[in-house]
């Protein structure tokens, strides 16, 4: 049975923010664990859900499979250890201090993951539009990015000097303070973000006049945009470090570019394959010629063979498009159009009419004979 879409999986469409996803698990996950939902099923889909947060979760394994689909997963490994601190971090924040997660390797306890640490910032996303040659044959785009930056007066600590910092008074610089929480299971205590620092554990005294305390300020960059030969549509770019901005002196995530490619008027792209329709007139098919083929590298010399049908389709090895993770090259494929022409010149007339008088057979009356 083919697996469902991980978007789909999780009820979103493709381009889903960072916090969409997460959104989404923590609602289906909390609706469909075992400890909570025993309808038969439950658990199937319990862990379908996890499977598609473990991917989509990771920058990595998610621009991956929005490139490729499942088959892209494939030796990949799609457990839980790489995302496991935010697996903790949901549960812990769905189900508090309870236990009950053993079957699925989540333990018990009732500690979360102290948010006074840094925080990676989440990626963006934008589109850019390319001409078919260029996607064919590779190009260097410059554009211009609006990111914020960690402050360089403070290094995005927010701070005046690191004297102005100090331990917030509220959770004793830990970042997190306990709370009473409703669950499915009754009233428990659990760790949240302190409210006095907003989960930073710090408590600054004087803030950095450059940046007002934010730790990061805005800034534009015209940035090179290096865009692979061979690249399709739906493909994206990562530019590391251009996301949003991150809190306690965590990174920037990823700026992530998905290419668009304009349709061509004489070429079609199908994989790494190229095809062309070309025009020949019937006395060229009827006898064959060499005619210099447009291909996407420039002319080529190709040859009709005499008798050349419509819509034949000739080869011309290793003039596609290279494969995008190797130096293999596709083909180009000519289909030839055999044109018949509506008006002639009387010397053209005169010759049609004096092959028709030969005396031969039509190729219809032969046609004919096969229904006597």
């Amino acid at each position: 049975m083919a697996k469902r879409d991980y978007y789909e999986v999780l009820g979103l469409s493709k381009g889903a923010s960072d916090a969409d996803i997460k959104k989404a698990y923590r609602t289906l996950a909390k609706k469909y664990h075992p400890d909570v939902n025993k309808e038969a099923g439950a658990e199937e889909k319990f862990k379908e859900i996890n499977e598609a947060y473990s991917v989509l979760s990771d920058p990595e394994k998610k621009s991956t499979y929005d490139q490729f689909g499942h088959a892209g997963m494939e030796g990949m490994g799609q457990g839980f250890s790489s995302n496991m601190g935010d697996f903790s971090d949901i549960f812990s924040d769905l189900f508090g201090g309870m236990g009950g997660f053993s079957n699925f390797g989540f333990g018990g306890g009732s500690s979360s993951r102290s948010r006074s640490g840094p925080i990676r910032g989440e990626n963006r996303y934008m589109s850019m539009t390319i001409d078919f040659l260029d996607a064919v044959h590779g190009v260097e785009k410059t554009i211009s990015v609006s990111y914020d930056k960690s402050c360089p007066n403070c290094s995005g600590t927010g701070a005046a000097s690191s004297s102005d910092i100090s331990n917030c008074p509220n959770c004793n610089g830990s970042g997190q303070v306990q709370k009473q929480a409703r669950t499915p299971f009754g009233y428990v205590r659990q760790m949240a973000a302190c409210p006095d620092c907003g989960g930073t554990g710090k408590y600054i005294k004087k803030r950095c006049p450059h940046c007002n305390g934010r730790g990061y300020t805005n800034t534009k960059e015209e940035v090179e945009v290096s865009i692979p030969a061979g690249i399709t549509s739906g493909q994206q770019i990562r530019l590391s470090g251009y996301g949003e901005h991150g809190t306690n002196g965590g990174g920037n995530g990823d700026l992530y570019i998905e290419i668009n490619v304009r349709a061509h008027e004489h070429f079609e792209r199908q994989g790494n394959n190229i095809y062309i329709e070309v025009p020949v007139s019937a006395v060229d098919a009827t006898l064959g010629t060499k005619v210099d083929v447009p291909t996407v590298h420039g002319d080529v010399e190709l040859t009709i063979p005499a008798g050349t049908q419509p819509g034949t389709k000739l080869r011309l090895k290793g003039y596609g498009v290279k494969d995008l993770r190797s130096s293999n090259m596709g083909d180009q494929y000519v289909i030839v159009n055999v044109v018949i022409p509506t008006k002639i010149s009387k010397n053209e007339k005169a010759l049609y009419q004096q092959l028709k008088d030969n005396g031969e057979e039509s190729i219809f009356e032969k046609f004919k004979k096969t229904f006597k």
